[in-house]
């Protein structure tokens, strides 16, 4: 490693002012600084110093990511085996996989990677390791079937204009990632939404002939009195234990609830990810639902019966609250916020998930409204604890 170090260290004065390769600064900084810990830090005796810089920051939350990247590679070839009456032997499932899910998240990492470095370049400032982690939640929220130019459109907007024209990171109020899905939402719907997108065969765009799609989310928004949404969930197949393992249609890294708690774990145990947002999402889901089977009658929509714990095997519940909910950026700042941003992202997925057909996967959009709401949420309870000190200032 000290020959490595000592190599890079000698090229340093090349991309410094007044070097040959001044403008490629930024390049030379990412790289020299993923190696190794950066040599500028604060003088300032009022910062804390912790040896978690932003990159190691970082790149925990990619660790934490590895289970549902690897379980998204094998269910892909798994569902597209199944659909397509091919082998459904480990390797043959996982090859697969990956050819279906690396193209993808190749292109997130290429395009967005490049829009980074132009605006670090044209801004001559570092370039932020954040999209470490936007470049990989972004496809593992697509279906396998995703057409690659619309990755790259999609990224594009995520970074751009859910970010970059806002300052760059850490002054973007919204998530770039969850940014970037929704412009595809709205703009290619037939891509990423209904029955036909969430499975593909080894053809990479084509479904089986004769082979249903159908998700969980679609079989509970479409089920009709008097038959019963648990009911018409297990007669197509989908348990509570399979939908919890993940070995179901859907997103590439969101289907598996127990991925997904397995890097939440390390968030939690390396104090990345704020336990009171995920609580604040979990609150928030069961007891909006739970007030939804109350309320529900033989009249209603049938989805609104549904248990509480359906809905947290359900569809990206899982994923959206662990690791999209608490993105430090667009998340409240004040430890009593967090817990009221969560509970309001998961209630409002609830209601748009169960009264909305056309959204029966709502926490794409209640995550985005309530990072335009984080500041107002900050500062009212700023405001409030504010009101209880001045009686007692003399």
């Amino acid at each position: 490693m000290k020959f490595l170090k000592d190599i890079v260290n000698s090229q340093e004065k090349l991309f410094h002012k007044g070097g040959k390769l001044e403008r490629l600064y930024p390049l030379y900084e990412a790289g020299a600084s993923f190696l190794f810990s950066t040599k500028e830090t604060a003088q300032s005796n009022v910062h804390i110093r912790d040896a978690l810089d932003t990159k190691r920051y970082m790149s925990v939350v990619i660790l934490a990511l590895l289970p549902c990247i690897f379980f998204g590679i094998y269910n892909a070839g798994l569902q597209s085996h199944i659909a397509g009456g091919q082998s459904l032997a480990l390797i043959d499932v996982i090859l697969t996989g990956l050819k279906l899910s690396l193209p993808i998240i190749l292109v997130s990492y290429t395009v967005g990677g490049l829009w980074e470095v132009l605006f670090a370049l044209v801004r001559k400032h570092e370039i932020n390791e954040g999209f470490l982690v936007t470049g990989i939640l972004f496809p593992l929220t697509l279906p396998p079937t995703i057409p690659l130019w619309q990755v790259a459109i999609g990224i594009s907007f995520g970074v751009i204009v859910g970010k970059e024209v806002f300052g760059g990171s850490g002054r973007n109020f919204l998530n770039p990632a969850l940014t970037a899905r929704a412009f595809l939402f709205f703009t290619y719907p037939a891509f990423i939404s209904g029955d036909s997108v969430w499975t593909a065969t080894a053809m990479w765009d084509k479904l089986a002939d004769g082979y249903s799609g159908a998700t969980a989310l679609s079989i509970a928004a479409a089920t009709r009195i008097p038959q019963e949404v648990t009911q018409a969930l297990v007669s197509s197949g989908f348990t509570w234990d399979k939908l919890f393992w993940g070995v179901v249609p859907g997103s590439l890294g969101e289907t598996s609830v127990a991925c997904v708690l397995a890097g939440a774990a390390l968030l939690l145990i390396t104090k990345v990810g704020s336990w009171r947002t995920m609580f604040g999402c979990l609150a928030g889901a069961v007891s909006i639902s739970w007030l939804c089977n109350v309320f529900s009658t033989s009249e209603t929509l049938p989805f609104l019966a549904l248990p509480p714990e359906w809905h947290l095997v359900m569809g990206s519940f899982a994923f959206a609250a662990v690791f999209m909910a608490t993105d430090p950026v667009s998340s409240p700042t004040l430890e009593t916020s967090k817990l009221i941003y969560g509970f309001l992202i998961g209630g409002m997925g609830i209601i748009i998930r169960c009264i909305n057909p056309a959204y029966p996967e709502g926490w794409m959009l209640s995550i985005l409204l309530l990072n335009v709401f984080a500041p107002t949420i900050d500062y009212y309870v700023l405001a409030a604890r504010t009101k209880k000190r001045i009686p007692n200032v003399i």
